[in-house]
């Protein structure tokens, strides 16, 4: 078994859509990123690299690279599994937390589990999401910005490691 810890962080800027855990989100602010900017996703991404030793997103997908300008996180998560399973890894399950003071994401919950469930090839189940705010409280509270923080465990996919 392996376990690997992720967090992502962005700006909210106006304009940009708000894409957490795959499902787009009505909200008139959105992440500022070369990519979506899917701090949920970009944060479980890492969590599995981490667990896997294979570095970082940025290592893999730099933002200095025009071929990941706005790319699609549930593409890149795609990606990293590529690479965890190359590793001869599978993913036991993910536990994650996305901290935002508005909107409120709960209703949406559901769906980011199955997308991200779908993308990592296990049940969601597996795939715990949780919201909470940082009761106005920094940059978050301001509604300045978003983070989220995963935690992954890989096994290994033959149990002999």
């Amino acid at each position: 078994m392996r376990i690997g810890f992720g967090h992502d962080v962005h700006a909210l800027a106006p304009g940009r859509p708000l894409v957490i855990g795959g499902v787009m989100i009505p909200f008139h602010k959105g992440p500022a990123g070369h990519s979506d900017a899917d701090v949920l996703i970009h944060a479980i991404m890492d969590a599995l690299l981490g667990a896997a030793a294979l570095r970082d997103i940025g290592t893999h997908f730099p933002d200095n690279d025009e071929r990941y300008r706005n790319a699609d996180s549930k593409w890149l998560l795609q990606q990293v599994m590529r690479l965890v399973t190359e590793m001869g890894y599978r993913v036991s399950n993910v536990d994650a937390t996305v901290c935002l003071q508005t909107p409120t994401i709960t209703h949406y919950v559901p769906e980011m589990q199955k997308i991200l469930a779908d993308l990592m090839r296990i049940d969601p189940g597996q795939v715990s999401v949780k919201a909470t705010t940082t009761e106005h409280l920094g940059f978050i509270g301001r509604g300045e910005g978003i983070s989220a923080y995963a935690v992954a465990l890989l096994i290994s996919s033959d149990f002999s490691r």
